[in-house]
């Protein structure tokens, strides 16, 4: 006879946050992020007020960064899928990598390039996620 299994709720909660990222007229980062002992896990994503409702945008790059155990200011990366935003998934998820001193897996569909976005406005927008995930990852 088999037996019962009730489900169990994980354990692990992930956190999603939404901010307007910095001299990007009226586009708002939406970040998923689960954040576990061993790695951490963060998708990225834009919204517009043109956007669709319920409309779903294409998942992006996604990316596998670790920090070098031999020299602390480097990291290893290895892309998992590429689209038109594997540069800056990349760079997010060696910054990630580094400062949090474990793996990370980083999926990202923003692309600044699309968005217009000058290098100075790209670089804002980068820290300004980084500096959100550094948060609340605590």
């Amino acid at each position: 006879m088999a037996t019962q299994v009730e489900p169990v709720p994980p354990q692990i909660q992930p956190k999603e946050l939404s901010f307007s990222l910095p001299k990007a007229l009226h586009t708002t980062a939406h970040v998923h992020l689960t954040a576990l002992e061993t790695c951490a896990m963060v998708f990225i994503t834009t919204s517009t007020p043109g956007d669709n409702t319920g409309s779903a945008k294409p998942m992006g790059s996604f990316v596998y960064a670790m920090p070098d155990r031999i020299n602390s200011k480097s990291v290893l990366s290895t892309t998992l899928y590429t689209s038109s935003s594997i540069e800056f998934t990349t760079r997010i998820a060696k910054i990630l990598a580094r400062r949090m001193e474990r793996p990370v897996y980083v999926g990202c569909s923003l692309d600044p390039g699309a968005l217009g976005l000058m290098v100075e406005e790209e670089m804002e927008g980068l820290g300004r996620i980084v500096d959100v995930v550094m948060e609340q990852s605590k």
